[in-house]
């Protein structure tokens, strides 16, 4: 009952805070034009800019993303528009830009320029330096972020606002960021514990948003060009290419196409050798075209494609290695297949109306497909596999009311779900089709929801950020096997949920400086398809049977922190405690089915997790910066550990443990040549909850050992738009893994990158 009070009462005031008359955010930047320049800043990549960026006059404010330019040094902007833009601009937070050190969350930017410097291999890995982040890889091409002790569908993942997850997704580890290539991208967002009051289910870890890569342009006229990009890797035996071509005309039109060619051979792990099966190949597609329909309006066409082709998941299977005690799987293979093709058509832009001066509205149609070969130790096999073709909508709207910024709007999803299974003899005869595949066949989930969020300062030094959300969520299953009886079965259900966002950014200093934030923000997620209906093998010797009657999860985080914002210190602290309510977890029935241990869902999970996270950067001097982070998490949840009915308080699954990194760079005057070396530590992970001890193909008996890792990176521009990168990765050879993978990582691994810009 305080949970609702408090979602309809933050609803309520976020509303009511665009009567305030005091001046906004907004009308500040654009009074910035005319009073002060922007300091630069290392870290900032125009490739951020992605989705609402202010683009102000003080008569006419608008909202409209603006032009990036072009030139051999890098992107630019105009310069109206780039001295309206205070430092890093990011979207995510608040769905409308606004200064990374100004928004009342903790949020981590990866540019472009800084995903290309460090050669990150894909998209989970471009996280492994954020404090808070653990990132577990079940295998190589099967990668999960853990964000602030939630991984799977409980953190949400956007591609310039449209969503990746669908209903089909599992808790736990799952492989599907994996299919986002970062050489596609312009930039990386994340928004730790950001509430679903923006975007809907799911957000509860954090959000991310991937922003894909725009057209270029000339200052006038047409403007060709295109890029190339190689990446070589001896410690993952991988060879990467990326092409792009882009042509455009100012203010007319803009086109940009662009495809990798991904190839991993076997790791090669410290103590170990080669690790057979490892390896797996893919190759994406992406295409833009923005077309100016005039200055304040722009059409976008974007489709993107990504093949992903046998992937193993070796920790099940006889060609695993053990590490630590780790037990060998005994499966003769285990391979997975994925593709994904997303197409989406935007307009975005400005107007005088009455309701809105700032709109983006948006359509799109991804299809995922998955499908997994498995051949078990007595030679039986089977393949199983399933299709989702997710229809997608949203709108919002922006007004500035001379006191708030107003941000309203509402989205819609509909998932078509296709599932199968079939079995086979050792012989290789036909056995049978089974009636569903890892979910439900023939399902539909509908997901809608309806949003308003206020920004309104309180002063000169308050800022309140206040929203609201309302959802609604409809799953019905048309088969699925019941799992006592074999009998086909159906499950329909539906969910509704209000939830609340107060937060606050206060400057404590004249020159601001130093800000405190804070606040309470909810999250909800509602049960998916494959809480309901799945049923397919789980952890290492489990099988996961549906579960038609769970309830919605419900999450309440409070955070306080403090950011410096100075000409030399750029950082944050803070503190996050997550209030866990009816979490969905796996809970042993006691049967044997198939000779897996049986495992169904209960909504059984109370309790918290709580952590404290730091990170900065410090500039010595011209040349020399200094970096780091660091962060510790714990938590207590309520869980049946055993098929008896006795409630137990266990640690979160997979909790990161106690963990930083720190390093220093030297970059010369001329900004062509950079050297950095860093150093990455992990502690023993070894608070473990009865389902990781029970994991024993992933996690070692007593848990995860810690380690040490040292890395020297540099890079050089050897003439206009030419430049190469090299890098030496865990220099002390250490045999590692990550705190739940099935994998160990490479040992000592010499990268290589060139880029041509032409």
């Amino acid at each position: 009952m305080k949970s609702d009070f408090l979602s309809v009462a933050l609803a309520f005031a976020a509303f009511a805070g665009s009567s305030v008359t005091i001046q906004s955010n907004a009308q500040e930047i654009v009074d910035q034009v005319e009073t002060e320049s922007v300091p630069s800043n290392d870290e900032t990549d125009i490739g951020i800019l992605e989705t609402t960026l202010v683009e102000s006059t003080p008569d006419k404010p608008t909202r409209l993303s603006p032009v990036v330019r072009q030139s051999f040094s890098g992107p630019i902007l105009d310069d109206r528009i780039s001295s309206a833009l205070p430092g890093e601009i990011v979207s995510t937070p608040l769905r409308v830009a606004e200064s990374n050190f100004a928004v009342p969350y903790v949020v981590d930017t990866l540019s472009a320029t800084s995903l290309r410097e460090r050669s990150v291999r894909s998209l989970p890995e471009a996280f492994e330096q954020t404090p808070g982040v653990m990132v577990q890889k079940t295998a190589h091409g099967q990668g999960s972020p853990v964000v602030r002790g939630f991984t799977g569908y409980h953190n949400l993942f956007l591609i310039d606002g449209v969503r990746l997850n669908n209903s089909t997704f599992r808790s736990g580890p799952n492989q599907y960021w994996n299919t986002v290539d970062t050489h596609g991208l312009n930039g990386i967002e994340l928004v730790k514990s950001q509430g679903s009051v923006l975007y809907g289910s799911d957000a509860v870890g954090g959000t991310v948003q991937a922003l894909t890569k725009r057209p270029v342009y000339s200052e006038t006229g047409q403007f060709t060009g295109g890029r190339s990009y190689t990446r070589l890797s001896s410690g993952e035996d991988s060879f990467i290419q990326r092409n792009e071509y882009t042509v455009s005309e100012a203010g007319k039109y803009g086109f940009i196409l662009g495809g990798t060619y991904k190839d991993f051979g076997n790791i090669r792990a410290a103590d170990y050798g080669q690790l057979p099966r490892t390896g797996y190949g893919e190759w994406d597609i992406d295409a833009k075209l923005e077309l100016f329909l005039d200055e304040d309006t722009r059409l976008t066409f974007f489709h993107q494609q990504v093949h992903i082709d046998d992937a193993w998941r070796v920790h099940k299977t006889q060609f695993s290695k053990s590490f630590a005690g780790t037990t060998v799987g005994d499966e003769r293979a285990r391979i997975i297949d994925q593709s994904r093709v997303l197409t989406y058509v935007q307009l975005e832009g400005a107007s005088d109306s009455r309701f809105f001066d700032h709109y983006l509205l948006s359509v799109s149609h991804q299809q995922q497909d998955e499908e997994r070969f498995r051949k078990r130790a007595d030679g039986r096999f089977e393949n199983q596999g399933s299709t989702i073709d997710s229809y997608g909508a949203f709108a919002q709207f922006d007004k500035f009311l001379g006191n708030t910024d107003l941000s309203y709007g509402l989205s819609y999803y509909f998932d078509d779900v296709d599932s199968f299974r079939n079995d086979f003899s050792a012989d290789g005869t036909f056995n049978r089709a089974r009636i569903q595949g890892p979910v439900g066949d023939d399902s539909n989930y509908h997901l809608f929801g309806t949003f308003v969020n206020t920004s309104t300062p309180l002063g000169e030094r308050l800022n309140i950020n206040l929203g609201g959300r309302f959802t609604n969520a409809e799953a019905s299953i048309g088969e699925v096997q019941d799992p006592a009886t074999g009998n086909q079965v159906s499950i329909s259900n539906d969910w509704q949920n209000f939830v609340g966002s107060g937060r606050i950014s206060y400057r404590l200093d004249e020159a601001d400086q130093f800000r405190l934030f804070g606040g309470a923000s909810q999250s909800f997620r509602a049960p998916n398809l494959s809480d309901l209906s799945r049923l397919d093998t789980n952890r290492s010797n489990e099988i996961e049977t549906p579960a038609p009657n769970l309830e919605p999860e419900h999450f309440l985080t409070y955070e306080i922190g403090i950011k410096a914002g100075t000409e030399k210190l750029t950082g944050s602290l803070s503190y996050f405690y997550t209030d866990v309510k009816d979490l969905i977890l796996r809970t042993p029935t006691g049967r044997i089915l198939d000779g897996l241990n049986e495992v169904t869902k209960l909504n059984s999970g109370d309790g918290h997790v709580q952590g404290v996270e730091i990170s900065g950067r410090y500039q010595l001097c011209d040349q020399w910066t200094v970096f780091g982070g660091a962060a510790y998490q714990d938590s207590h949840v309520s869980t049946f550990p055993t098929s008896a009915p006795v409630l137990r308080e266990e640690v979160l699954s997979r909790l990161m443990p106690l963990n930083g990194h720190g390093g220093i760079r030297w970059e010369n005057h001329s900004e062509t040549f950079w050297v950095e070396g860093l150093v990455t530590a992990f502690s023993d992970a070894d608070r473990l909850s009865t389902r990781d001890l029970r994991d024993d193909q992933r996690i070692p008996p007593g848990g995860t050992p810690g380690y040490w890792l040292g890395t020297v990176r540099a890079g050089c521009e050897i003439s206009e738009g030419l430049r190469i990168t090299g890098a030496v990765e865990n220099i002390f050879d250490e045999a590692y893994r990550t705190h739940g993978s099935g994998q160990n990582e490479p040992g000592i691994n010499f990268v290589f990158g060139a880029e041509l810009e032409f």
